[in-house]
């Protein structure tokens, strides 16, 4: 059966999210990544797995050992999939914001 991962769903964990930290400023192998947890390794396979499946980690093969690092451009398309709702909160905290202000100067 071929699964078809979520790219949100995949992010809801704290350990991948976490993952996704320690790559995002240089590739590390899955030991290294694995070095991190207090998981078993397979554990820490399994998602990095799915990050890849989801293609926000990618691979690159040096040597023997595999590399994983972030997928910037699929990234992106989380941040832009979320921009909307993150600018929408800040509307709403501003005008809370200027409403509050309003009560204060009000009130003295």
């Amino acid at each position: 059966m071929n699964l078809r991962r979520d790219v949100f769903q995949a992010i809801s964990d704290p350990t991948r999210r976490a993952i996704l930290m320690l790559v995002a400023s240089h590739a590390l192998t899955a030991g290294a990544i694995a070095a991190n947890f207090d998981t078993a390794r397979p554990t820490v396979s399994k998602h990095l797995q799915i990050l890849t499946e989801c293609e926000l980690l990618k691979q690159n093969q040096n040597g023997r050992e595999i590399y994983y690092h972030i997928n910037a451009k699929k990234m992106k398309e989380v941040a832009d999939f979320i921009e909307p709702f993150r600018n929408m909160w800040d509307d709403r905290f501003n005008k809370l914001e200027d409403v509050m202000k309003k009560y204060k100067s009000k009130k003295q």
